[in-house]
C-alpha cells in the first residue's frame, strides 16, 4: 500500500513551502546570532568576576543551542512522520 500526502492538494502550498523554509532560515540565524552574543557575554562576565551575568550568558547559550536543534530537528521529525506513514 503506498499512502503518501497529497501536497498538491491545496491552492499555494508551494508559496506556504517557501515561507516555512525562510522562516525556519530566519530561526536558524537568529539561534546562531544569540549563541555568539551569549557566549561573548559568557566569557567577558566570568573573566571579570561577574557570576551573575555569566550565569545569564551560559542560559543563553543552552536556549539557542536548544532553539537550534528545535528548529533543524523539525524538518527532519516531518520528513521521518511522512516516511511512517508510507508504511501505514
Amino acid at each position: 500500500m503506498d499512502v503518501f500526502p497529497d501536497f498538491d492538494g491545496l491552492a499555494g502550498i508551494g508559496d506556504l513551502k517557501e515561507v516555512v523554509g525562510a522562516l525556519l532560515m530566519f530561526a536558524l540565524a537568529i539561534a546562531v546570532l544569540m549563541l555568539v552574543v551569549s557566549a561573548i557575554i559568557w566569557a567577558v562576565a566570568a573573566s571579570h568576576g561577574n557570576y551573575a551575568t555569566a550565569s545569564k550568558g551560559r542560559v543563553g547559550v543552552l536556549v539557542a543551542l536548544g532553539g537550534a536543534v528545535l528548529a533543524g530537528a523539525g524538518v527532519a521529525w516531518m520528513n521521518w512522520l511522512i516516511g511512517i506513514g508510507q508504511h501505514l
